[in-house]
């Protein structure tokens, strides 16, 4: 997979010198459309099983909202969903998890099933069952497989069975208890015809704990390059991990804006340079804060999901940008506390005096300036990100 990835790369740098042979404006649009193209790839998560399995249930989560919340997937112990659904990610719209009717159902026999559902458009395929999977789920996946995608199967309400557990045996082995669960569940595939299955044991309520890091974990891996950053930035922050994964996701991509904002200080116009700057500095803030869901309206689904107060949240977040207007005064506000904002982005304007050396020296500057302050701030972001996993998950653990 890094092969890929430095191929890809490798590529985009050959389109960019190209691009540059034809002059600024033109390296500008090709570095632009690619980091768009990055933003909106599009992700199509199926996620299939019988009524009460826990389809819904897990697509809320995944997407970070409550079953109560609109625009959730309805829930209920019965069949409900009759049909294909979409249900898009609330801060990235460009990955979406489909709902799909239980094979077997009237509508959608098994021996029409992936036809019926629209097999093509999806990525990948998620199998759920909340007991045991059923010859309808073998059938889906030994035909997923022969058509050459992917599919894994997920074991629901993990939290239920451990519960129920616990209050029926007097040595209740928590681990033992677990580890018999994926055990039933991988002979009785291997029984059906299933080889190597991959099983994860998951609670819906509890994303953070049992195997859903380890689904995370090899989906990032099999998923194909261009696809991998989609799947991560639409992540609930559930582990130390994710954060830190979509923190180095968002740096990569650093060196790209510097190099527009190197790029565009090639203008000798003073003041252009700083204009544009803390434009394209706002638009990748304003990203930061929603990819890691420090926006309002994020802020707001977590108290609701975890127990914890949106006051207390807001207060856990010491950077200034949760829940807030991102405005250029508060951008400079920040940049106060990091040594070098000001008085480069100064010595950029000054050095526009100078014809020959200036204009250069000043690209040099406004490239700097920005790769330094998008990582500043890039480095808050993340880590209001890490206090309000830390506070959600001692809250959890206290329940």
């Amino acid at each position: 997979m890094e092969d890929q990835q430095d191929l890809m790369t490798s590529e985009f740098h050959s389109q960019i010198q190209e691009a540059m042979k034809k002059g600024v404006a033109e390296g500008v649009a090709k570095i632009n459309e690619h980091l768009e193209e990055q933003k909106n790839t599009p992700l199509n998560i199926a996620i299939t099983g019988e009524s009460g399995s826990g389809k819904s249930t897990f697509i809320n989560a995944f997407r970070g909202i409550n079953n109560s919340d609109e625009g959730a997937a309805p829930t209920g112990a019965v069949e409900t969903t009759t049909e294909v659904k979409p249900y898009p990610h609330p801060n990235h719209p460009n990955v979406t998890l489909w709902d799909l009717p239980g094979v077997g159902t009237p509508n959608f026999p098994a021996d029409e099933y992936l036809e019926k559902v629209g097999f093509e458009r999806f990525d990948f395929f998620i199998i759920i069952a909340a007991a045991r999977f059923k010859e309808n789920d073998v059938k889906l996946a030994q035909e997923i497989k022969r058509m050459g995608k992917k599919f894994y199967f997920l074991r629901s309400k993990i939290d239920s069975d451990l519960y129920n557990e616990e209050r029926s045996q007097k040595n209740f082995d928590r681990q033992k208890t677990l580890n018999d669960i994926k055990e039933n569940c991988i002979k009785g595939l291997h029984h059906q015809g299933i080889e190597a299955p991959q099983v994860f044991l998951v609670s819906s309520f509890e994303l953070h704990q049992f195997d859903f890091h380890l689904l995370e974990e090899i989906l990032e891996r099999e998923l194909p390059a261009h696809k991998r950053n989609a799947f991560l930035y639409a992540l609930p922050n559930i582990s130390k991990e994710i954060i830190k994964k979509k923190k180095d996701a968002y740096q990569a991509q650093i060196k790209y804006y510097a190099v527009v904002s190197f790029l565009g200080a090639a203008v000798p116009l003073p003041g252009l340079s700083v204009a544009v700057d803390l434009v394209l500095v706002k638009k990748v803030l304003k990203e930061y804060v929603i990819g890691f869901g420090l926006d309002e309206k994020s802020l707001k689904r977590l108290a609701d999901s975890s127990g914890v107060p949106y006051s207390i949240l807001v207060s856990v977040m010491t950077s200034q940008l949760g829940a807030t207007t991102i405005t250029p005064q508060l951008i400079q506000n920040l940049l106060s506390q990091l040594a070098m904002g000001s008085a480069v982005i100064a010595a950029e304007e000054i050095s526009r005096f100078f014809l020959v050396i200036g204009i250069p020296l000043s690209m040099c500057l406004s490239g700097y300036s920005t790769y330094r302050i998008l990582n500043f701030l890039l480095d808050l972001v993340a880590d209001d990100a890490q206090r309000l996993f830390e506070k959600v998950v001692k809250k959890t653990s206290e329940v």
